[in-house]
């Protein structure tokens, strides 16, 4: 890895209000910037933040209908002129201030692939609020209004910076969203373990992609009470296999902190020090022909503490740094 890695969080990321009876709270980032900024003398030289950035519609457009976009918006509007939280779905709620959250995270997303695709930074951590790998195209759902990991990946592609983009989703919900935008494409890989049976109910292991996309998604279904050994050796052959048929030369993390024991919406025992093992593998295995280029962005995660946690382990691993 060449340069230090970039830490990205869009302002307005806090400020996406979903009312702090939903799971996906405004609790969670503030956990998690605290739990890196008490690591800051650790991460010191190692770790840069970096400047938030806004996605155009244009971006969005790569991966999703316009409806969609619509809908989205027409939402916060009615949030803001209401002041009130407003809900698309009977999981998916927004505010006033969701639409500068939703296009900043997409945006700063982006903005962390360009950096690294362009060598000022190693590789990045980005703390993506609202989560996106369930919004599929032309549907917000799952707490997820678009999909930052599958705009990002277009985006690489539009301007040339990647062919091969390969999505690893450690998140114990499986990225359906991710999925369909993909799932007929070989150009990107989508590789997911995931909690089986769980929401929302897709991700079993015959689903390997449709049309010229079959044999390039690869899902690993995994019951609750897995032991993070069984996980941790699951995810180390799961990647093998992708590599085995798919050359990347960028990779794409959905870090998903809800595979964490403890966490209120799974039932998977990965520990902070698995998550770093498990992005130490990425790095060393499947970044190996790709001058280690990967952009990590947060997904799921419900206990705030432990949220902070998992992210640190996975900032320092992106780092080069000791766990914690």
């Amino acid at each position: 890895m060449s340069g230090p890695t970039g830490f990205y969080l869009h302002p307005s990321s806090s400020l996406h209000d979903t009312g702090w009876a939903h799971p996906e709270h405004q609790g969670r980032l503030r956990a998690l910037a605290s739990s890196v900024g008490k690591d800051l003398l650790t991460l010191h030289g190692h770790v840069e933040q970096m400047p938030a950035e806004v996605a155009s519609v244009e971006d969005l457009l790569r991966v999703h209908t316009s409806s969609q976009i619509d809908v989205v918006r027409s939402a916060c509007a009615m949030a803001a002129e209401s002041e009130t939280i407003v809900a698309i779905d009977g999981d998916t709620r927004v505010s006033s201030a969701s639409w500068e959250a939703a296009v900043g995270s997409a945006g700063t997303a982006i903005a962390a692939a360009r950096a690294v695709a362009e060598g000022k930074i190693g590789n990045a951590f980005v703390a993506t609020r609202p989560p996106g790998h369930h919004a599929t195209p032309d549907q917000a759902m799952g707490f997820c209004l678009f999909n930052n990991v599958a705009v990002t990946a277009r985006w690489l592609q539009a301007h040339g910076h990647a062919e091969r983009v390969l999505i690893v989703d450690w998140d114990v919900h499986h990225g359906n969203g991710t999925q369909d935008v993909f799932l007929s494409d070989p150009s990107v890989f989508f590789l997911s373990l995931h909690q089986w049976p769980h929401y929302p109910g897709s991700g079993a292991a015959e689903e390997t992609g449709v049309g010229g996309g079959i044999g390039y998604t690869l899902n690993v279904p995994l019951p609750g009470g897995t032991s993070a050994a069984e996980h941790r050796a699951s995810f180390e052959a799961a990647i093998d296999a992708a590599l085995e048929r798919f050359r990347p030369d960028f990779v794409l993390v959905s870090a998903g902190f809800d595979a964490m024991a403890g966490d209120p919406l799974g039932d998977l025992l990965l520990e902070p020090d698995d998550l770093y093992a498990m992005t130490r593998y990425v790095i060393e295995v499947a970044a190996a022909g790709c001058g280690g280029r990967v952009v990590a962005l947060l997904e799921g995660g419900y206990d705030p503490k432990r949220l902070g946690l998992g992210a640190v382990s996975v900032i320092r691993a992106l780092a080069g740094l000791e766990k914690p």
